[in-house]
Parts: C-alpha cells; structure tokens; sequence
C-alpha cells in the first residue's frame, strides 16, 4: 500500500510521515467490522487509504444513527489528538479496503514530536466538528430524498467507485429513518435514473445529478474540508 494514500499523511512533511508510517501497520478493514466501542479506550487510531468507516451514536434503546464518516480523507481516533483515550462513538466498517493502524500511545508520541502532524489533525478535528454540527441540522430540517443523496455521494466518495454495497436496512439505521421512507426515497433516485439498485448493491449512474439533488449540505461539508486541508 502507497504510504500516500491518506490524505492526512500526504500533507505531512517526508521525514515525519516516514516516522509515523514505521510505527503503523497496513490492516484490511472487513464489511462489519466493529473497530471500537462508545465509551472505550481507543487502542488504535486508523488512517483509511480504501475503506471507511462509520461512526454510530445511540440513545437508550433507539437503533444506532450514523453521525460521522471516515474515509482517505480523514482519520479514526480524533478524541486522542485532544488527549482522551475514551471514544465517544461506536467505529463500524461501513467499506471494505485498507487502512495504516497506528497504536494509540504512538500517535500521542508523535503529536508531541511533531508540529505538522498536530496543526494537520487539529485541522481535522475542526472539520469534523464541523461536520457533526451541519449533519445534526440536516437530520432535523432536511427530507429522506436530499439527506439520502448526500449520503450516497458521501460513500461513493470514500469508496472511490460508483458502485458499493448497502441494504435499505443499514440505510434506515444510518438516516434514522423507518425502512419505507427510504424504500420510497431510493425509488425516486431510481426513477429519475441517477442510482441503481439491485440486491444489496448501489450504482451511481448520474454523478452531477445526485449532487442536484443532495441537501446543500454535501457541497458545504466538502468546501469546510477543501478550506482546511486541500
């Protein structure tokens, strides 16, 4: 695997990548995979080069909601770069691939080492607070429609294809919604020929035409993050 792969540790400097990337490990991330807990000691911190992951929260008994996404963009493990060892989300692979692992008491090393590592991962907590902010909103005020084209573009982004694999089941726990509403929402993108679906596999088949109908949401997340990191 290219040790360029993230987009984090292309901005950093040769010589500290290449002191971070000899404390890593090249994993295989696998579709389910729970990679840590809410409420639990991170032991690992994972820069995706392929794959990514989802970050769940949940409320008492209410089925998990999908509040985050991390892909070759970003990295899981942001509570260490503010110095907590606790993760407040459940990290679940949502996308096959490859990801650089790093141990939690090794990133710390290097954020006191390394002054561009710190501003690039301070930058990126910023992002996804950001992130999480705007999404909260889009959960409350968005419909089913916009809200599930924006996370078909934010996956087909992370997977770097245009087709993956998902079921209305995960779709539903990962919107908040009742199955049906996005039974009905996929329904529309279909007939307007801008996705394809068929046994547990999306294909997008109109790229621009998704972004249309994506809530404004996805264009201003991707402009936070271009503002910071490009």
């Amino acid at each position: 695997m290219a040790p360029d792969q993230n987009h984090l540790l292309e901005l950093l400097p040769a010589a500290d990548l290449e002191r971070l990337l000899g404390r890593c490990e090249s994993v295989q991330l696998h579709l389910g995979d729970v990679l840590c807990e809410a409420g639990v000691p991170l032991p690992f911190a994972y820069f995706p080069v392929d794959g990514f992951i989802s970050l769940l929260t949940r409320i008492e008994d209410h089925p998990s909601l999908e509040v985050g996404m991390v892909g070759r963009e970003g990295l899981f493990g942001a509570a260490l770069v503010l110095g907590v060892a606790v993760s407040p989300l459940q990290a679940l692979v949502q996308g096959a691939g490859q990801a650089w692992r790093l141990p939690a008491a090794a990133l710390v090393r290097e954020l006191a080492r390394s002054a561009a590592l710190r501003q690039t991962l301070h930058r990126y907590v910023y992002v996804v607070m950001a992130q999480m902010a705007s999404s909260a909103a889009c959960l409350r005020f968005h419909l089913i429609g916009p809200r599930l084209a924006r996370w078909l573009l934010m996956s087909a982004d992370r997977a770097h294809a245009s087709q993956f694999q998902v079921t209305h089941e995960f779709l539903a726990c990962m919107l908040g919604v009742r199955r049906v509403g996005v039974t009905v929402a996929a329904g529309e993108l279909q007939r307007l020929g801008l996705i394809a679906y068929h046994r547990g596999r999306v294909t997008v088949l109109d790229r621009a035409g998704l972004e249309q109908a994506a809530c404004p949401c996805y264009a201003r997340q991707h402009l936070a993050y271009q503002a910071l990191l490009a």
